[in-house]
């Protein structure tokens, strides 16, 4: 039988999605400031209306992130987001928002607006809120930049940080993230004619294949590294040996010595071609997210949607970051995926399933009710079906 909870989001499902809605159809890329400026005035209004109280607005190097924090005492539960998205201006004339047949589809709601949305309901249902943050962030699309931060600055010294990033498959937990490394290895070398006098010039093409081979090397497949040489450009005319090129590189790691390692040869890359000149820039952006750091709670949160009655909860291991590497890597246990059940995020196919969000956020809420109560009560005793709390 439903726990009184999940029946009462289930009420609440229409107010979700119009929520949610909302938040789609105000598109944010992150690269455009001014979209997200304007992402977070509509993150804010619903934020207000269902939790009764304005967020602080925090504005780093131009971007704004949002922070509601209840109570006057330190913060215990550190619940986190982010409405940004990949998605560019202009997206929903092709991927419009719509909700067909118990699919919602639209850029960005599975990553992440539908979770912003779940964890506005899913604090609003607490009966006490004295102890919660939310923050919702505005960059982590592109490695939270401006709000790295902030992230660890809220998270150091909580009981746990709840990430409603959307679900992996199936709706599991995302228990493990491998860190995220990123570079650009850029190359200077000389221009000359390519038919006149190719031996005047240091091509640069040339050394970015034997400097592509050699971080492509450096990945560990036993270990769980990999060094992906990604996007590459190099040269201005086909008829002019080139004099400059750079290629980025995708590092992840499961393992910090990993990432160190990585790290330390790929600053370490001399040039082959005499004459060349060689600059590597970049350095770790995410700590991995480890098991230890989300065992414990993934534990607890499966005894939790038990007593709300929902299905068994799964959990995986992932390749992609996301802020939970923060979190966990200031040592506050950290679980994540937490949010929307679906698929396809950054893809074509992207999208939620309606019938999965009032119980994904009941669970929420009555995690977070437990992490409040230091786990002493079960969860019959979570968050009243009254909508106690609630503005």
């Amino acid at each position: 039988m439903d726990h009184a909870l999940v029946s009462r989001m289930r009420e609440l499902l229409p107010e979700m999605l119009a929520d949610i809605e909302e938040l789609v159809v105000c598109e944010s890329p992150s690269a455009d400031l001014a979209a997200v400026a304007a992402s977070a005035d509509v993150v804010s209004r619903v934020g207000e209306k269902r939790l009764g109280v304005a967020p602080e607005r925090i504005v780093v190097a131009g971007r704004t992130h949002l922070r509601w924090a209840f109570g006057d005492g330190p913060s215990t539960v550190l619940v986190l987001g982010h409405h940004d998205t990949v998605w560019p201006l202009g997206s929903l004339a092709t991927h419009p928002f719509t909700v067909v047949d118990g699919v919602m589809r639209g850029p960005g709601c599975f990553d992440m607006k539908a979770g912003v949305v779940m964890a506005m309901h899913a604090i609003a249902a607490l009966p006490d809120r004295s102890g919660v943050t939310l923050l919702v962030t505005g960059d982590e699309e592109i490695g939270s930049p401006t709000s790295r931060d902030l992230i660890e600055e809220e998270a150091r010294g909580r009981a746990a940080a709840l990430v409603l990033e959307a679900s992996a498959d199936g709706g599991a937990l995302k228990t493990e993230r491998k860190g995220v490394s990123l570079y650009q290895v850029k190359v200077k070398g000389r221009a000359a004619h390519a038919g006149l006098e190719p031996e005047r010039g240091v091509n640069a093409t040339v050394e970015l294949a034997h400097q592509v081979l050699a971080a492509n090397g450096l990945a560990d497949p036993a270990l769980g590294t990999t060094v992906t040489p990604t996007v590459m450009s190099s040269g201005t005319t086909g008829n002019t040996v080139p004099a400059a090129g750079e290629f980025s590189v995708d590092v992840r790691a499961a393992l910090v010595d990993e990432q160190l390692r990585v790290d330390a040869a790929l600053h370490a890359l001399a040039p082959v071609l005499p004459e060349a000149e060689l600059e590597v820039v970049g350095v770790p952006n995410r700590p991995p997210l480890m098991a230890s750091a989300s065992s414990a709670l993934f534990d607890h949160a499966a005894e939790v949607a038990a007593g709300l009655g929902l299905p068994p909860l799964t959990r995986v291991a992932v390749g992609g970051g996301s802020d939970g590497n923060f979190t966990a890597g200031v040592g506050t246990p950290t679980l994540d995926g937490l949010g929307a059940v679906g698929g396809g995020a950054h893809a074509a196919h992207e999208h939620v399933l309606v019938a999965e969000l009032p119980g994904r956020a009941a669970l929420v809420s009555a995690l977070v009710a437990q992490l409040l109560d230091g786990g002493r009560s079960n969860s019959t005793n979570s968050p009243a079906s009254d909508g106690a709390g609630r503005p």
